[in-house]
């Protein structure tokens, strides 16, 4: 057992959704029925080992039971069926703030959060300041958390989980919430705590952090286990079965409801992404595409600007191309038509991303239209097949031996 931090056979988890429900005893008399309700299972006979020492990700669409299955390892839900064996002292992060107290300072609260994880008071002491150093609240130690952004909620709850010196930390999305700064210092505890042999289980939507971070992942799917394996894998696998099919027909919308703003001498009217001269949003990594904008203009415009940008679901801005930049004229455009973006070898890596469109004045100071968020593609896994970032380098490896070993 000694190579197994955490064991599940057939668990399984249900709630009941009620349509409609009694108040009280004499609304329940008064109707003379129960309450209408249906089952719901979360969770369906899920199998799993979770070896110790790793870092294991949960992976899976809002809803896929993600959550749950976390609240059932960490002791919080009872599964209605099945077993789960925990081997070693747990320390879980599930919700912002949970076991906070509005009203207390952050002081008060680091006592009442570790004596809720299992700390002594005179744990708490010795490692006071280390909790509150790592959360970097010095400043606001002694002032009530009810006070606190949701990031300071975050990093104080989390310094006080790590700190319980726990051999399995389980964690889920919050760290989402911290900024750059916290983020890396978590990384480097994580690195810390695999260095150690302790484990880490961990639910993200953030999938290149699942990459580059786990050891293994299970992609779970309506409460189902889809498979178990390495996250270049697994996460290929769900970003293409978690496709969903954006295209719309030529001369619709492809707006994904963001921002717009501009003049309007000139409209941007859609967006489409072609592969093979065919529209569609779902392409390989490598492969040949092209953007295509569609714009009218009802009165002639001068040198307009056309520019688009690339982002991640995370925020991430990968690139941001505009014709001005590539030396193109446009000269005076009237009527309606369309600008294309010629990618011959597209060199993002697995994922979803969002485009972002505008175009611009000759000085590309004034807009004539931008418009947030236009249309979102997924990129699956193609060649080359990188598996970390956002770009792959595409270039050619060699090794060579510059000196021969002296015998």
């Amino acid at each position: 057992m000694g190579d197994i931090a955490v064991e599940t056979s057939g668990v399984s988890k249900r709630f009941r959704l009620y349509h409609e429900r009694n108040q009280s005893l004499k609304a329940a008399f008064m109707r003379g029925r129960r309450a209408k309700f249906e089952e719901f299972w979360a969770l369906q006979d899920i199998d799993l080992q979770i070896p110790a020492g790793k870092t294991f990700g949960l992976i899976g669409h809002n809803g896929s039971g993600k959550s749950t299955l976390l609240k059932c390892l960490a002791g919080i839900l009872v599964p209605d069926r099945g077993s789960i064996g925990v081997h070693g002292r747990v320390s879980a992060l599930l919700e912002l703030g949970a076991g906070f107290h509005p009203e207390l300072s952050g002081r008060d609260n680091v006592y009442l959060n570790g004596s809720i994880l299992g700390m002594s008071r005179k744990q708490i002491d010795r490692q006071f300041d280390e909790i509150v150093d790592f959360a970097g609240l010095e400043t606001f130690i002694d002032t009530p958390v009810k006070n606190y952004s949701s990031g300071m909620y975050v990093r104080l709850g989390f310094s006080v989980a790590i700190n319980v010196d726990p051999e399995i930390l389980m964690v889920d999305e919050v760290l989402a919430v911290g900024d750059e700064s916290f983020q890396r210092k978590c990384m480097e505890k994580f690195a810390d705590f695999r260095a150690q042999g302790r484990t880490v289980i961990i639910v993200s939507h953030a999938l290149g952090t699942m990459r580059s971070m786990c050891d293994e992942v299970a992609w779970l799917d309506h409460g189902k286990l889809q498979g178990v394996g390495r996250p270049s894998d697994l996460v290929d696998e769900y970003v293409g079965a978690s496709h969903e099919d954006r295209t719309q027909a030529p001369g619709d919308s492809t707006s994904s409801g963001g921002s717009r703003w501009g003049s309007q001498e000139i409209t941007l009217d859609g967006a489409e992404l072609l592969c093979d001269g065919r529209v569609t949003s779902q392409v390989s990594t490598g492969a040949d595409v092209t953007f295509r904008l569609r714009w009218t203009a009802p009165e002639p415009v001068a040198e307009p600007v056309f520019g688009m940008a690339i982002y991640s679901l995370e925020g991430v801005h990968v690139t941001g191309p505009n014709s001005q930049d590539v030396g193109l004229s446009t000269g005076t455009v009237h009527g309606s038509g369309h600008v294309d973006v010629h990618v011959p070898t597209l060199m993002l890596t697995p994922g979803t991303y969002q485009v972002t469109a505008a175009v611009l004045d000759s000085t590309g100071t004034h807009a004539f239209d931008h418009r947030d968020r236009m249309f979102r593609f997924d990129v699956t896994a193609g060649h080359p097949r990188d598996r970390y970032g956002v770009v792959s380098l595409g270039g050619s490896w060699d090794v060579a031996v510059d000196r021969a070993p002296v015998t």
